[in-house]
Formats: C-alpha cells, sequence, structure tokens
C-alpha cells in the first residue's frame, strides 16, 4: 500500500505528497474547466501515468535482456470528451526506441507494454493505440 494525501489549495489546485517519499506535486484544472492550468490537470496525469508505466515496464525487460533503453521518448496525446460526460476518450501514445531491436525483443516490449498496469486499469472505453518506431 502507498500512500497519498492530497489538500486542497482553492482555486482548482491540490497539492498531493506521496508518503513513502515525501515528494509533492501540485495539480491545476485546465483552462477549459475553470482552471488556470499552470500544472498538470488531475487527467494529465493519467495521460502521464500511462506513459511513464509503459516506460518502467519496457525498462524491466530491457535490464532482463542486456538493452540500455535510455533515451527512450514517449509522447501521450490526451483528448478529452464531453460524451457521455466529461472524461478522457482517448490516449494516443508514440513509443520511440532509441536502440535497434531484434524480432524478438520486439514483440516482448510490444506485449509488456499492453499489460503495464496503468493500461490494465484503464476504463476500456478510453481507446489507447500505441505506436511503436524503431530505428533502422
Amino acid at each position: 500500500m502507498v500512500q497519498i494525501d492530497l489538500c486542497y489549495q482553492g482555486g482548482l489546485r491540490c497539492i498531493a505528497v506521496h508518503q513513502p517519499s515525501q515528494q509533492s506535486l501540485i495539480t491545476d484544472a485546465p483552462v477549459d474547466n475553470h482552471g488556470k492550468g499552470e500544472y498538470f490537470s488531475p487527467t494529465d496525469l493519467v495521460a502521464t501515468a500511462l506513459g511513464s508505466c509503459l516506460a518502467t515496464v519496457m525498462g524491466i525487460i530491457a535490464d532482463r535482456e542486456g538493452i540500455d533503453l535510455a533515451g527512450l521518448k514517449i509522447t501521450v496525446k490526451k483528448e478529452m470528451t464531453a460524451v457521455p460526460r466529461r472524461r478522457i476518450g482517448k490516449l494516443t501514445v508514440r513509443v520511440v526506441f532509441p536502440v535497434p531491436l531484434s524480432e524478438t525483443q520486439k514483440a516482448k516490449m510490444e506485449k509488456v507494454a499492453l499489460y503495464c498496469p496503468v493500461h490494465e486499469s484503464l476504463n476500456p472505453d478510453i481507446e489507447t493505440p500505441i505506436e511503436f518506431i524503431y530505428p533502422e
């Protein structure tokens, strides 16, 4: 179990503290939802969680295989929808590998990415296309 404590600051802003590390972050409502958009929004953190989870689980496989994935780039584009109510509608992910991989290694990376804990936790109504780009 991990505890995260949040304190609402007013003005649609929160401070969250990760208890094990005592690291904190600030969230803000996005401009299109009455906020200032000066920090990550809660739904931005979902997109961030997906991208960092993919990188982490692929990093575990890479370490096991002796592959240096330093420089791996992941872009997550978040699209909101208002149907049937305001929520994340789509998280489009692009993964760019810094090194060439064998077909077997590619298959392992793509499989583990699809089963990362965050991806597995998302509502199935959220579209999550993932594109994998490998150097020639």
